[in-house]
This record gives structure tokens, C-alpha cells and sequence, in this order.
């Protein structure tokens, strides 16, 4: 009868103790990868140089969070100098702990300031129930900031976008915009008063979230448009986790595919002076003459 009893197998504290140090191995290689990733975003851009006033936007997820951790450890080691500056946009929704980041910038002893501003009710006052926010919403909320950093002098906006960000709102533009266009590293926005860039550009969201996890940071869910369903943003991001699946590096590429863009092989006629194209002396203006 003993024959019938099922082994089970019981890991020894040896093996328990392997599986740690495996753990804490891939923990310190993927923080190193993501710290290599945002020195070489910024370098390639040219994102930060010395007595730059870097604004950190801090929302409270993972990505911020993330972002403001790689630009500490970086500043310790870069050859320039330059400020951190932390600032939450508190946007007055229900239930918003506001406790949470005072505590933990504070525990830090990083610099930061919390904006209040009721775009809520804005948002909520002038979308019909069930419509996207999005658009209204990060509208006022890049309005909120780019004030704040030209009013402050801070020179540099730093946003916590990565590299399924970037892919995704090329997709996003493609399929629903009509254009090809995505969220570019470095921009300078319309009013020419500020400089934003992402210097998670290069960083993959399956890292950031992994990293996010393994420190532990006080995540603050967003309650307005990160809890609406069916968004255009969740079914590019549902397409792109299948294409993750079935054909791992395809974001890869696509990004790779967005830093090398040939416009004499697509039809933008703004790009590229297709009409000046002759060969064997035709008259350009023939068809516009007949």
C-alpha cells in the first residue's frame, strides 16, 4: 500500500536559498539594463546636459516612479550636473491618497512640489458619460505642467513614457489619426516654452513593472481613464501583447523601424519632393499644363 502514496517533493533550504540568489541576480541584471538603457536615451538625444532644471513628473505609477529612480542613480555618476525636481499634478479624483507621495519623497528626501488642480471635474463636467477622457484629460494635465515648469524655471519636462508607450501611440495614430506619427523622445511643445523628454525610450514595460514589484514603490491606480474599458489605447496594447506572444521582438523591431524612417519610400509629398523625380528629360509640369 505504501507504493500507492503520491511523493511529494519538499525543496530543501539549499535549493530554497539557489532560487534567491537566482532571483537577486536577475533583479540587479534588469536594474543595470534599465539604468543603461535611460544613460543611452539620453545621450542619443541629447535629454540632459549640465545646469539643466529637470522637472520628474510623478504620477504615482510605475513608470514615474521608475523614471525617477533611474535619473538619481544616473546623477550620481553623470559627468554634468543638473536638478531633480518631483511634482504630482493632484487632480482632485475621489478617493486620490494624498498622503502617499509627500511620504514617500519626503522619506527620500527628494524635492517636490504637489499641484492641486481640479481637472476632475473639468474632465467629468464636459464628457458625456462613457465617451474617452483621455484626450481632455491629458490636455489639461500637460497644460497644468508646462505652466508650472516655465513659471518655475525648470528647463526640462521628463515624462515616464517607455518603449510599448512610444509603439502604441504609433499604432494608436496609424489606425485612428490617419497619420504616421508616435511620441518622439525629445520634443519641444507647440508653445516653444519647454522641452519634454522620455527618457525611458528605450526601457520595456515587462521591466519597468518587473522593477516597479521588486522595490516595493506605493503605486497610486488612476481612477478617470485607467478604469474605462474598451479605449483604443488597451486594444493596441491587447494586440501588441499577442504579437509578444506569438512572435517575441516584434515590438522590437517596430521601434527599431521608427528610428529609421526612409521618406522617399512612403507618399508624404511634404517630406519628399517626389514631382522634382525625372528621369531621361520629362517635363514635370506636363499633366498640370494639359
Amino acid at each position: 500500500m505504501a507504493d500507492d502514496i503520491p511523493l511529494r517533493f519538499h525543496p530543501s533550504a539549499t535549493e530554497a536559498g539557489r532560487d534567491t540568489r537566482r532571483d537577486k541576480r536577475e533583479a540587479d541584471k534588469r536594474a543595470k539594463r534599465l539604468r543603461r538603457q535611460t544613460g543611452q536615451a539620453i545621450g542619443d538625444y541629447g535629454m540632459i546636459q549640465h545646469g539643466d532644471r529637470v522637472l520628474v513628473c510623478l504620477s504615482g505609477g510605475k513608470d514615474s516612479y521608475t523614471l525617477l529612480d533611474m535619473l538619481l542613480a544616473l546623477r550620481e555618476a553623470a559627468p554634468v550636473d543638473f536638478e531633480l525636481h518631483a511634482l504630482n499634478l493632484d487632480q482632485k479624483q475621489p478617493d486620490f491618497p494624498a498622503h502617499v507621495l509627500p511620504e514617500y519623497l519626503s522619506g527620500r528626501g527628494i524635492p517636490y512640489t504637489i499641484l492641486e488642480q481640479d481637472t476632475y471635474s473639468v474632465v467629468k463636467r464636459n464628457i458625456p458619460e462613457g465617451k474617452t477622457m483621455c484626450s481632455l484629460c491629458s490636455r489639461l494635465r500637460r497644460g497644468a505642467l508646462y505652466t508650472f515648469a516655465h513659471d518655475n524655471g525648470y528647463n526640462k519636462i521628463a515624462l515616464g513614457h517607455h518603449k510599448d508607450d512610444i509603439v502604441a501611440t504609433f499604432f494608436l495614430n496609424m489606425f485612428f489619426g490617419g497619420r504616421l506619427a508616435g511620441m518622439p523622445p525629445k520634443l519641444k511643445s507647440d508653445d516653444e516654452r519647454n522641452i519634454v523628454i522620455r527618457p525611458l525610450a528605450y526601457c520595456r514595460e515587462k521591466d519597468i513593472a518587473a522593477y516597479a514589484e521588486e522595490k516595493g514603490f506605493p503605486i497610486i491606480p488612476c481612477n478617470l481613464c485607467g478604469s474605462q474599458d474598451n479605449l483604443q489605447r488597451q486594444q493596441v496594447q491587447r494586440m501588441m501583447a499577442e504579437w509578444e506572444r506569438d512572435d517575441p521582438g516584434r515590438v522590437e523591431q517596430i521601434f527599431r523601424a521608427m528610428c529609421h524612417v526612409a521618406p522617399s519610400q512612403l507618399a508624404d509629398r511634404e517630406l519628399f519632393d517626389f514631382a522634382g523625380l525625372e528621369a531621361g528629360g520629362a517635363t514635370r509640369d506636363w499633366f498640370a499644363a494639359s
